[in-house]
């Protein structure tokens, strides 16, 4: 399993966009960073500069969303469609993007449960929870 530090994430994203940005070849998962970069103008500034990226601290209390975790949540959701694991995912994650008319926002919706699996996880000591996480699409998908 590849485990990067948050260091090698932020430095990940930020030559992804600059990449991006100059024109210069893609990897296949520059590529599919690049397709949320693209997305997300709203973190191109924060992009730009890897060093004070390396260094930035997101709070709540701050009210700034990260865009890394944010970014790297939609590649998580990205690579589980595509691999659709958990089973279902991909059929979930579907019909919640017809229903918002946006696998963007089907994502973003997407993200919510992951968060709330992950804090499960954290609190509990246990490890994450698949069909609690696919269930929590799935009713985004059909209510």
């Amino acid at each position: 399993m590849f485990a990067p530090s948050q260091i090698e994430v932020r430095r990940f994203f930020c030559a992804t966009y600059r990449k991006l940005r100059d024109g210069s070849p893609l990897i296949p998962m520059e590529a599919l960073a690049a397709r949320w970069i693209e997305e997300h103008p709203e973190y191109h500034a924060e992009l730009a500069d890897e060093e004070a990226a390396v260094h930035a601290v997101y709070t709540v209390e701050e009210g700034r969303t990260n865009p890394f975790l944010h970014l790297s949540m939609h590649l998580t959701i990205s690579e589980q469609h595509s691999i659709d694991q958990p089973t279902g995912i991909r059929q979930a994650l579907d019909l919640l993007a017809a229903k918002r008319n946006s696998a963007h926002e089907a994502q973003h919706a997407a993200m919510d449960c992951l968060g709330e699996m992950i804090w499960a996880s954290q609190r509990s000591g246990l490890p994450p929870d698949g069909h609690a996480y696919l269930d929590c699409v799935r009713r985004k998908a059909t209510s």
